[in-house]
């Protein structure tokens, strides 16, 4: 199933939570909702997952439209909140029937959809919810939201707060169920997960920055940027922010990623005007754009 956003808003009182957010998720597509938290993502995925309300602007699943049919879009979606959100007394195997006979299936009707995922918290199937990790949380309530076997999959912020080696193995589980045909509209402020989608929309204080691939959006950064290091980052952000010819400057891991106003200047001449500001061990290489930097850009 496709998906169809056309200038949906929403509001809480004086908050304008979305404004005129419009796209288009294509069948069998992952689809990433890039943004950090306050800007607008589960908001949304409660208005398409016919939990709220749009104020203006309309949605639909397919040919579903999400008020008039939410029902019938309601047996074909999966939707995995942000917040851990089965039952935590009942164990493992507990919740995963629970939902099945929801939906009015079985876990052995839809097991082979939800195999790769399942053997790995199998073991601890008679294990109360509530007393699994975050990494085993995270694969049964996704083993919850396939159950039923949907041909839309929503999961909003799913790896928040999961440990890197977890969050590499939802994103290949990701990629599979992707290769069974499932459309995935997933959410994340974690801009590195945003290079692993078809395509992304960046979303920030409720409004659409822009809508590519990954790749493309890259490849439109208009500034050369430079990697700068110092004795100090305090000092060093300070100092940059300082220099008459800053556009941008802001940390990334050890390094300041930097930007000029100029298309042209001398790196030395900004390494001169460092050290007078009493910086040592400067370090300043070029660097190729990420699209955390895009989304740096886009959002000045």
């Amino acid at each position: 199933m496709s998906l169809t956003v056309s200038n949906i808003s929403k509001s809480y009182k004086n908050v304008k939570a979305l404004e005129n957010i419009s796209f288009k998720v294509n069948e069998g597509e992952l689809f990433g909702l890039i943004g950090p938290d306050g800007a607008g993502k589960t908001t949304l995925f409660r208005i398409l997952t016919t939990l709220l309300f749009a104020d203006e602007g309309t949605a639909s699943v397919g040919s579903l439209d999400v008020v008039e049919n939410y029902k019938d879009i309601r047996k074909n979606i999966g939707y995995m909140p942000g917040r851990f959100s089965l039952y935590q007394d009942l164990t493992v195997e507990e919740n995963l029937n629970f939902f099945a006979t929801i939906f009015g299936t079985t876990i052995n009707e839809n097991y082979d959809l939800i195999k790769d995922i399942y053997v790995q918290i199998e073991p601890f199937k008679n294990r109360r919810a509530g007393k699994l990790s975050g990494g085993m949380k995270q694969k049964l309530a996704l083993s919850c939201a396939l159950i039923h076997k949907p041909k839309v999959l929503f999961l909003d912020e799913p790896t928040t707060g999961v440990d890197p080696v977890s969050r590499k193995e939802f994103w290949d589980m990701l990629k599979r169920l992707q290769e069974k045909g499932i459309t995935i509209l997933v959410s994340t402020p974690y801009m590195d997960e945003a290079a692993l989608c078809d395509r992304v929309a960046l979303i920030q204080d409720g409004k659409i920055l822009e809508i590519d691939t990954p790749k493309a959006i890259v490849s439109r950064f208009p500034k050369s940027i430079l990697n700068i290091k110092a004795n100090s980052m305090y000092g060093l952000i300070e100092a940059l922010n300082a220099y008459p010819h800053k556009h941008s400057a802001y940390p990334f891991g050890e390094f300041v990623h930097y930007t000029d106003t100029r298309n042209d200047f001398d790196p030395e001449a900004l390494k001169h005007y460092l050290e007078s500001k009493n910086l040592s061990n400067i370090r300043i290489e070029h660097t190729q754009p990420t699209i955390e930097d895009s989304f740096m850009e886009l959002a000045k």
